[in-house]
């Protein structure tokens, strides 16, 4: 099942046992699932591709119910906003609606006046550097533009917890790098919570603070990394060790170094 829970927790989202079966429980997508997310921090999720990475994210968000276990969001003691919101791989914006009116969308049911929403959709819209596309259409826009749209409207309903499910994978490595930047700049600014998934390794050492890897079937945590404090040298033998611990968890291979204690950011 899933709660929610205004408090001031320090945990923003808290797995407990969770399992999905689609077929009453004679086979498993994931189980004994056990996850603790705190404020603040941007973690990133790996895994073999179909391993119910965005699967994982689904049922955080509410969108399918797990047939084990609990998720509990800790949402923050505010009105007006969401406790969780998310970015997919296609910004699935409307386009009979401008920017603006799709930025807005999350916010609609909120209790919110028109000129409140379009206030608060315009500072989001700011805060991704779209403020001169808001009357446009979204068929005006690039792909990174649009993408870009997705999260200011993700961010506009300000969420406790944003879910990005592989925001950035279709995009060409230019625009992708320039997204990568844009939303480190956010992710500082706005010292919010995101979870994170990719299946490329290098974008996760470059955006996580916390790499965490699903793996198996069905597919459960198979390891926590806690990575170095920036700038990172990806180069550096600990940054590169640890890397290669991760592509050995994910191709489903034993991890010579699962007695080790957290790789600490000294050591990266």
């Amino acid at each position: 099942m899933n709660a929610v829970v205004t408090d001031t927790d320090d945990v923003v989202v808290r797995l407990e046992n969770i399992g999905l079966s689609h077929d009453h429980g004679h086979s498993f997508i994931l189980r004994h699932v056990n996850l603790e997310i705190r404020r603040g921090e941007f973690v990133a999720v790996l895994g073999p591709s179909g391993v119910g990475k965005s699967t994982l994210l689904r049922v955080i968000m509410g969108l399918v119910q797990p047939s084990e276990g609990t998720v509990s969001l800790h949402a923050s003691p505010t009105a007006a906003h969401r406790p969780a919101a998310m970015v997919f791989q296609d910004a699935k914006l409307m386009p009979w609606r401008s920017v603006l009116r799709n930025v807005e969308l999350g916010l609609e049911g909120l209790g919110l006046t028109r000129p409140q929403r379009r206030e608060r959709a315009m500072a989001a819209l700011e805060l991704v550097g779209l403020a001169d596309t808001a009357d446009r259409w979204p068929r005006q826009l690039s792909g990174g533009q649009r993408q870009r749209v997705g999260v200011a409207r993700a961010l506009t309903v300000e969420p406790d917890l944003l879910l990005m499910d592989e925001p950035f994978g279709a995009l060409d490595a230019i625009t992708r790098g320039a997204l990568q930047d844009e939303l480190l700049r956010i992710h500082a600014r706005r010292h919010g919570t995101v979870l994170f998934v990719t299946h490329d390794l290098d974008e996760a050492l470059i955006l996580a603070d916390r790499i965490i890897i699903l793996e198996g079937q069905p597919a459960g945590l198979r390891g926590d990394f806690a990575v170095g404090a920036r700038p990172r040298d990806n180069t550096a033998p600990g940054m590169r060790a640890m890397a290669e611990r991760m592509r050995r968890l994910i191709a489903g291979e034993p991890d010579p170094g699962a007695d080790a204690a957290y790789w600490q950011a000294s050591e990266i």
